[in-house]
């Protein structure tokens, strides 16, 4: 199999981050919230997409 040099390099960048959190997710959440807000990026927020039901589903009267 091929390996990408890309892709591993990747997966090198993500587990020295990670490892610095000594792998906590919740650190991480945190850490990158942070980076996002001193981004100074807009963040969008999109509302939910409706779950569209069909007649296989057993409920069929809820179809858009």
């Amino acid at each position: 199999m091929l390996q990408d040099e890309i892709v591993e390099e990747i997966h090198k960048i993500r587990e020295e981050y990670a490892k610095s959190f000594n792998y906590d997710l919740d650190a991480i959440f945190a850490d990158l919230q942070k980076k996002q807000a001193e981004s100074g990026r807009e963040v969008v927020k999109l509302s939910p997409k409706r779950v569209l039901t069909g007649r296989w589903s057993g409920r069929g009267k809820n179809i858009l």
